[in-house]
C-alpha cells in the first residue's frame, strides 16, 4: 500500500507527464519536431530542470510515441463505439465514416485550439519518426477491422489500386484534419461550420474517391478517345 506522500508524489508526477505531452504536441505541431528541443519543451512547461522531458519520457522517438498513443487510444474508444453500432448491412460509406468520424469526434471533444491532426501531419512528413507513429495510430484493431470491412465492399477492386486508394485515404484525411484545425486556431475560413460536417464531407470525398473508375492500359486508350 503507497503512504500518502508516495501518493502525492506519483500525481505530481502524473501531473507533469500530462503536462509536457500536452505542451510538446502544440510545439511539435506549431514549428515543426525537429525545431523543437527538449529543453525548449521543458521551459515552455514551466520545468526547473530543464532534463524533465528526458527524465519522464527519455529520446524525442520515445515523447512522439506517448504523445500519439494518448490520442490514439480515444480516438480507438470512439471507432469502437460505431463499429459496435454497425449492422450486417453495412456499406461502403459506413465503413469510411467510421474511418474519418473518429478523430473529428475526438477533436470536436477536445475544444478549440486543438493540435493532434497538424503533431500527426508534422510528424509523418519526418522519416525518422514517422514508423513510430504510424505503429500506434494505423495498427489498432478497430481501424484494421474498418478497413477490412471497406475493402470487403469492394471486392472486384485490383490489389494496386487498393493499395494506392488506401494511401491516398491517409494523405486527404490527414491533411484535410490538419487544415481545419490550423484554420480554427487561426480564427480563419473553414468551409464547415463543425467538426462533424467537415467528417461528412470527408465521408462524401472518399466514397468517391473509392468508387472512381479505374483506367488500365488495356482501356486508357479508349478513355482519351
Amino acid at each position: 500500500m503507497m503512504t500518502n506522500r508516495a501518493e502525492g508524489k506519483a500525481e505530481r508526477a502524473h501531473a507533469t507527464r500530462e503536462l509536457i505531452l500536452t505542451v510538446a504536441e502544440r510545439l511539435f505541431a506549431e514549428h515543426g519536431v525537429l525545431a523543437v528541443s527538449n529543453r525548449q519543451i521543458s521551459e515552455a512547461a514551466g520545468q526547473g530542470n530543464n532534463a524533465a522531458v528526458g527524465y519522464h519520457f527519455g529520446t524525442k522517438a520515445d515523447l512522439v510515441r506517448a504523445i500519439a498513443r494518448r490520442r490514439s487510444a480515444q480516438v480507438e474508444e470512439v471507432r469502437q463505439r460505431m463499429l459496435a453500432r454497425l449492422g450486417d448491412d453495412a456499406d461502403l460509406r459506413d465503413w469510411i465514416g467510421c474511418l474519418v468520424h473518429p478523430s473529428a469526434e475526438h477533436l470536436a471533444a477536445l475544444g478549440s485550439p486543438t493540435w493532434f491532426a497538424r503533431f500527426i501531419a508534422q510528424v509523418m512528413t519526418e522519416p525518422s519518426l514517422r514508423e513510430v507513429v504510424a505503429e500506434e495510430t494505423l495498427s489498432s484493431p478497430s481501424l484494421m477491422r474498418t478497413v477490412e470491412g471497406l475493402l470487403r465492399c469492394l471486392p472486384d477492386l485490383p490489389a494496386e489500386v487498393r493499395a494506392e486508394r488506401n494511401a491516398m485515404t491517409r494523405q486527404l484525411v490527414l491533411h484535410t484534419m490538419a487544415e481545419r484545425e490550423r484554420a480554427l486556431a487561426e480564427d480563419g475560413f473553414t468551409p464547415r461550420a463543425s467538426w462533424q460536417d467537415a467528417a461528412s464531407g470527408l465521408t462524401d470525398a472518399l466514397v468517391g474517391l473509392w468508387l472512381a473508375p479505374v483506367t488500365t492500359p488495356q482501356n486508357e486508350g479508349k478513355a482519351e478517345r
